[in-house]
């Protein structure tokens, strides 16, 4: 290559060449895949021009209103990944059931989930969005994938990844070895390798969490938002920053980039919903990038990449980025749970205080 430099498709040749057994599906899938993100990030960057910003007057499965780009990208990964013969079926974020392939010439060994375009409420102000995306084994002997096969915890995961739309477009890999990034260089139309072996620091000082459903977070995420809005006069002893960017593709790169902590918990603002983001497409392919990359992934209450699914758009609670901070939520929900933990009266969170409106 020139320079040197390693490009998405060589680096993951060499990676399966590293094994007893390479791979070829598993090459071509990624690279179907990337083609994908590659027709995404360039529908995304023209925005205006092609006259896809804003919304349409359809619903999602989740009952959200979609962008005129989570259609197209749906379509995207679709038309890049059905026909490869890689596949056994996909589900998506955005489609109620599954996509099986149903041709015996073009069925494969593996099935992809794939949230199309995360954070597509941001286009329109032109902030990050992303994709992501992870692959299973398909069961064997089936002439047809149905939703259940889907249905596996996330330690399953044969490879996961995101690719974030943003100032430069990158991919973001893990195949169960690690953590890499690669750089979409326009000029030849090719993802290059530019963070290898990406790691998350153990330590933070930053914090991610939308305060506006304060009033509904648990007592044990109360209690450590306060702490961490207490800086250096509080327990924590340490100033914190607070972000949150409402896409969870641009907080999960800011944490590998610098390190931190994302949280969306669960809270009683809908009770029917366990949590906001859905475990399948969402939360399992990110929990297996930040756990290669050193951090922890938690519901707070149990690994979520132990999660048995139950059905293919379940939400859940999602806790994860440097591992002693996710300890520290692990540990104040444990104790809560067994009610060990101190009493807790909050100043910033009751009635006529920071984040609260009086009642």
């Amino acid at each position: 290559m020139p320079n040197g430099r390693t490009t998405f498709s060589k680096f993951i040749i060499e990676q399966q060449n590293r094994l007893e057994t390479a791979d070829t599906d598993l090459t071509a899938l990624l690279n179907d895949v990337q083609t994908a993100c590659k027709y995404i990030a360039s529908a995304i960057s023209r925005g205006a021009l092609n006259g896809r910003l804003g919304s349409t007057a359809q619903l999602n499965v989740q009952g959200e209103t979609q962008k005129e780009l989570d259609i197209v990208s749906n379509e995207i990964f679709i038309e890049s990944c059905a026909l490869g013969g890689q596949l056994a079926g996909m589900a998506s974020e955005e489609m109620e059931d599954v996509y099986p392939v149903t041709n015996p010439s073009k069925r494969g060994r593996f099935l992809l989930l794939f949230d199309p375009l995360d954070g597509s409420s941001n286009i329109d102000v032109n902030v990050s969005v992303g994709s992501i995306f992870s692959i299973l084994r398909a069961p064997e002997g089936k002439a047809t994938v149905a939703a259940d096969d889907f249905l596996q915890p996330g330690t399953q995961q044969v490879a996961a990844g995101y690719a974030i739309y943003g100032p430069v477009s990158m991919i973001v890999l893990t195949m169960g070895d690690g953590v890499n990034g690669f750089t979409l260089d326009r000029e030849i139309g090719a993802f290059i390798l530019t963070h290898p072996n990406l790691r998350i620091p153990s330590d933070t000082c930053e914090f991610a969490i939308n305060t506006s459903n304060a009033r509904f977070w648990e007592p044990p995420v109360r209690r450590y938002v306060e702490e961490c809005v207490a800086g250096r006069t509080g327990p924590r002893e340490a100033d914190f920053n607070m972000r949150w960017i409402a896409s969870m593709v641009a907080e999960i790169h800011r944490i590998l980039m610098r390190g931190g902590l994302f949280m969306y918990p669960r809270d009683s603002k809908d009770p029917v919903k366990a949590g906001r983001l859905r475990l399948l497409y969402e939360a399992n392919p990110m929990s297996m990038i930040v756990e290669q990359a050193g951090g922890l992934a938690s519901t707070g209450y149990e690994r979520i990449l132990e999660v048995q699914p139950s059905n293919l758009h379940q939400r859940i609670p999602v806790i994860l980025g440097s591992c002693n901070e996710v300890r520290r939520l692990d540990q104040y929900h444990a104790d809560h749970a067994a009610g060990t933990d101190k009493p807790f009266e909050s100043p910033l969170f009751n009635t006529r205080s920071l984040f609260m409106q009086p009642v």
